[in-house]
């Protein structure tokens, strides 16, 4: 397992597309934890499908924390806490934003904790400049040409566009 000076800490998602608010999550963890794995769900069951490939995803967190050396991004196709037990994680790291997210991670936690209840879950408040903001709600805006420059990173945006376009 991990050295148990260290920390490490697994923030999954899907991350279709990795969005500010994520990035804001993503940094606070890098803050706390000795390591941070952003696991990128590979193909999620209750979402559906993804409009960036795995790869894709893992590359605009990549880049988007490329200053942050204690973050690295994978893509992962089993349970969290398998992921977890491969990496040496003890905790899980979520970003929540409304109480419709509570009532989820709440599930997801209660699920998790039943695989492996020495793995904790700890949730960041969502900064409130990103409260309302979703990977669903940037692909809508994008959809409809709406401006989201200011809610992903450049290369995402861009992507959208592009992607959008077809």
């Amino acid at each position: 397992m991990s050295d148990p000076d260290s920390a490490i800490a697994v923030c999954p998602g899907t991350y279709d597309p990795v969005t500010n608010g994520h990035l804001d999550i993503i940094r606070r963890a890098s803050a706390l934890y000795t390591e941070v794995v952003v696991a990128v769900v590979n193909h999620p069951v209750r979402k559906g499908n993804t409009l960036f490939t795995s790869d894709e995803r893992v590359a605009f967190i990549e880049e988007a924390v490329s200053d942050l050396p204690n973050v690295r991004a994978e893509a992962f196709r089993t349970l969290v806490v398998e992921l977890a037990h491969r990496v040496g994680a003890k905790v899980i790291v979520k970003g929540l934003r409304v109480i419709s997210d509570f009532e989820y991670e709440l599930e997801m936690n209660q699920l998790n904790r039943l695989q492996d209840p020495q793995i904790e879950s700890v949730y960041l408040m969502a900064s409130p400049q990103y409260s309302f903001l979703s990977s669903s709600g940037v692909k809508e805006l994008a959809i409809f040409g709406g401006v989201i420059d200011s809610l992903v990173p450049p290369t995402v945006a861009r992507r959208l566009r592009e992607e959008l376009k077809r």
